[in-house]
């Protein structure tokens, strides 16, 4: 199969968002849409809706934060493998609502116990379709996040079971309840910047080498065998120091920054182009560069094995789009439009250029869209507040509701979405052994139907390593194969290998079913 095996490091818990203590009053009366939902088992006079949050670290607290937050819920279960990260929740959560969880290890034995409506998943993603599965299986709503899938065989039967048990299921994608998002994407719907067929996706977003490829620890008290789930159980060893967070960099457990930062812009990419489908071609030119440079060692090795540096190109027949990873210091022009819309010079862009006939439209925060005409002069701003919490509460919405339709970002939204970072990686994991030169990138790039100017992007991101001090002749990039892929089949029709990462092998009781099968 396409995924090496790759492991986990020792750390100690990141220390723990802080959270604000619940304001208590008198609560929403459960509406008469909620009739349904009752669950026979609330100890709450109001009846709330359980919640249990599966992944307590990094995105995790946040949902602690957002569903403590909305008088509808109350946080019932909690499931992390760390035990030091789930009692420290535990405790925040009962001095925020009064109450404490149950707490758990393994979310099978939550869902066995139940006790609870919603669930919530933070977790690593290669965990995300299973559980999501799970619960569904067992009558429960689902929140995942992004992305929701590791690869397109999961997202595939997220979206089969969602429908097969009438599941309200919400991707984790946040944008989608943005104002200011909603508000650009109608106007360029509209034709407020012309005829819009392309679209720039950015993460220029500074990622530091997460420490050299060794054998670690495993932290005390996490049963690894567990955490490992889906993925194969490499041995009690980790191959890196940071055991939160740092597995979005190890490809056998997460997407690196296309899957991590990406499905946000790329999802915001689709929107906008009204794109609601998959890629016909894909093409991608990447590498994990510029550590060596920066510890002056040559032969370091850093642990991660996901691109830091990537471009990869998605031709849909009459429309395209582009996503660029960056993860080292951005310090020089990244070109005229991402000055002027995003800021010259040093600090993370993050973020979605459409480029249109009579101007530009750029999301350049969560919560702020701007309006650019063709001398890319600010003409018009759609602002949000509270994007996260709004996301939550249509999460809510609908479950009270009974009503997907009303989802903002449901389970077919998130497949597309999470895909895309698949579809990427795909062709970046087919080339890494393909080291190439500049002369020929360019030359692959222009064998693929693109609306970008795909030349003076691979210029400016020679120049950006360049500037980081990368040799590109020592440290040369990675060029994948161009990939056909069949939108309705979700099969690569030109590239058998292509297809053997779709989907990955699957450990005795940790297999995700395929969408037939669910």
């Amino acid at each position: 199969m396409g995924i090496e095996p790759i492991e986990f490091p020792p750390s100690h818990s990141p220390p723990m968002n802080s959270l604000n203590r619940r304001q208590f009053g008198t609560l929403v009366a459960a509406t008469a849409a909620t009739t349904s939902l009752k669950p026979a088992w609330s100890q709450s006079p109001n009846e709330q809706l359980g919640v249990c949050i599966v992944g307590l670290n990094g995105r995790g607290g946040e949902h602690i934060r957002g569903f403590n937050k909305d008088p509808r819920t109350n946080i019932t279960a909690i499931v992390d493998i760390d035990p030091g990260v789930a009692e420290k929740r535990a405790d925040q959560i009962a001095e925020l609502q009064g109450t404490r969880p149950a707490v758990y290890a393994d979310v099978r034995k939550a869902i066995d116990v139940g006790g609870f409506d919603l669930l919530s998943c933070a977790t690593p993603n290669h965990w995300h379709a299973l559980i999501g599965i799970w619960a569904m299986q067992a009558g429960k709503d689902v929140y995942i996040e992004k992305p929701i899938s590791h690869n397109i065989h999961e997202g595939r039967a997220l979206v089969a079971a969602a429908k097969k048990y009438g599941r309200i299921f919400q991707t984790g994608t946040q944008c989608r309840s943005s104002d200011a998002c909603v508000e650009a994407a109608k106007y360029i719907a509209e034709g407020g910047v012309g005829e819009v067929n392309f679209a720039r996706g950015l993460c220029y977003k500074r990622r530091k080498s997460i420490g050299a490829l060794g054998n670690y620890a495993i932290p005390e008290g996490v049963d690894f065998d567990l955490w490992s789930g889906p993925a194969t159980f490499t041995e009690p060893k980790l191959t890196r120091q940071n055991f939160h967070y740092d597995w979005h960099w190890q490809r056998h457990y997460g997407n690196g920054d296309s899957g991590n930062q990406g499905p946000h812009q790329t999802d915001i990419a689709r929107w906008g182009l009204g794109l609601n489908r998959h890629p016909e071609a894909i093409l991608s030119y990447a590498g994990r560069l510029g550590y060596q440079a920066e510890r002056k060692d040559p032969n370091y090795v850093d642990a991660g094995d996901t691109a830091n540096t990537q471009v990869s190109i998605y031709d849909y027949g009459d429309k395209c789009m582009v996503f660029e990873t960056r993860g080292l210091d951005v310090t020089e022009s990244a070109g005229p439009e991402v000055d002027a819309m995003f800021g010259k010079g040093g600090g993370n862009k993050i973020g979605v250029i459409f480029y249109g006939s009579e101007g530009y439209v750029a999301q350049t925060q969560y919560d702020q869209c701007r309006v650019f005409d063709p001398d890319m002069k600010m003409v018009k701003e759609f602002k949000s507040r509270d994007v996260g919490d709004k996301h939550f509460a249509n999460f809510l919405d609908a479950v009270q509701a009974r009503d997907e339709s009303m989802l903002n970002a449901d389970a077919m939204t998130g497949h597309l979405s999470a895909a895309v970072a698949h579809l990427g990686n795909t062709s970046f994991y087919l080339g890494e052994d393909n080291k190439a030169s500049v002369d020929e990138i360019e030359k692959a790039v222009s064998s693929i139907k693109s609306l970008d100017n795909d030349a003076r992007t691979l210029e400016q991101t020679v120049a950006h390593l360049r500037s980081n001090h990368v040799d590109l002749e020592a440290t040369p990039l990675s060029l994948g194969p161009l990939l056909k892929f069949d939108p309705e089949t979700e099969r690569y029709t030109n590239n058998e290998e292509a297809n053997h990462w779709l989907t990955r092998e699957y450990r005795a009781g940790f297999e995700v079913p395929d969408a037939e099968n669910v």
